[in-house]
C-alpha cells in the first residue's frame, strides 16, 4: 500500500469518527434541546392561561358565570364595567367611625354619594362607596404588554386556538360555574421533534395527566387551578 493510499485512508477513519462522535453528541443532545425549548414555550403559554383565568374570573364576578367564546371575553375587556367597593377613610379612626353612625341615625336614608359629598367638604367620616370602573382599567392595568386580541391563540402554534368551555354544574346539589382552558403539546410544542412530543404525551397518559397545559376543569371544581401548578 503506497503512502498517498494510506494518508487518505486515514483521513477518511479521523472523518468517521468525527462524524460517529457528532452522532453520539446529537443523541444525547437532542431531548436536552427538546426540553429546553419545551420549557421555553411553556412559559409563555403559562402566562397566557393565567391572563385567561384572570379575565374569566373578572368576567364570572360581574355576569355570574364564565363564558366559553372569546369574543365575549374581548367585549368584557374592552367595552365592560366592574363594581369596585372603595373605603373612605378609616376604620380604625374612632371618631370618624362616630361622626359616621352618629350622621346615619339623624338621617337613615342618607347615602354613600351624599357623604362622599361631606367627607369632601372636611367631615370625618368612615363608609363605602361603590364605583363602577372601565375593565381595561382594573385587570391588566400594569401590563403595557397585555393585547387581547393574542389571548385566544396558543403561542407558537401558527394560529391555533386555545380549547376553551364553560358550563354551568350541579355540585352537591349547588349549581356551581366552571371553565377550562387548554393548550395540547401537539399544538404548543408545533415544528420541534415530533417522536419526543409523542414520547412526552406518552409519559402524561401513564400518569394520567393532560397531554400539554390545562387551566380550570368542566368535569370538577378545582378553584381554577392550573396543572403546573
Amino acid at each position: 500500500m503506497n503512502k498517498a493510499l494510506k494518508i487518505l485512508i486515514n483521513l477518511l477513519l479521523i472523518a468517521l469518527c468525527v462524524f460517529l462522535v457528532y452522532l453520539i453528541f446529537s443523541s444525547v443532545m437532542e431531548p436536552v434541546n427538546f426540553n429546553k425549548e419545551r420549557d421555553a414555550r411553556q412559559t409563555v403559554a403559562v402566562q397566557r392561561l393565567k391572563d385567561i383565568r384572570t379575565l374569566q374570573e373578572a368576567y364570572k364576578s360581574v355576569n355570574g358565570k364564565f363564558t366559553a367564546d372569546f369574543d365575549s371575553l374581548a367585549m368584557f375587556y374592552n367595552d365592560g364595567k366592574m363594581e369596585i367597593i372603595m373605603q373612605v377613610g378609616s376604620m380604625d379612626d374612632s371618631l370618624a367611625v362616630a361622626n359616621t353612625e352618629a350622621l346615619k341615625r339623624k338621617n337613615r336614608k342618607i347615602t354613600a354619594q351624599e357623604m362622599y359629598e361631606r367627607y369632601l367638604k372636611g367631615e370625618n367620616l368612615v363608609f363605602s362607596i361603590k364605583n363602577d370602573i372601565p375593565v381595561r382599567d382594573t385587570v391588566f392595568h400594569n401590563r403595557p404588554d397585555f393585547v387581547i386580541d393574542s389571548l385566544r391563540y396558543i403561542p407558537f402554534s401558527g394560529g391555533e386556538e386555545v380549547e376553551m368551555d364553560a358550563i354551568v354544574k350541579t355540585v352537591s346539589g349547588v349549581q356551581v360555574p366552571l371553565f377550562e382552558a387548554k393548550m395540547p403539546y401537539k399544538k404548543l410544542l408545533k415544528g420541534m421533534d415530533n417522536q419526543l412530543r409523542i414520547n412526552l404525551d406518552a409519559e402524561r397518559r401513564a400518569a394520567n395527566q393532560y397531554e400539554g397545559l390545562q387551566v380550570g376543569s368542566i368535569s370538577a371544581p378545582n378553584n381554577n387551578a392550573g396543572n403546573w401548578e
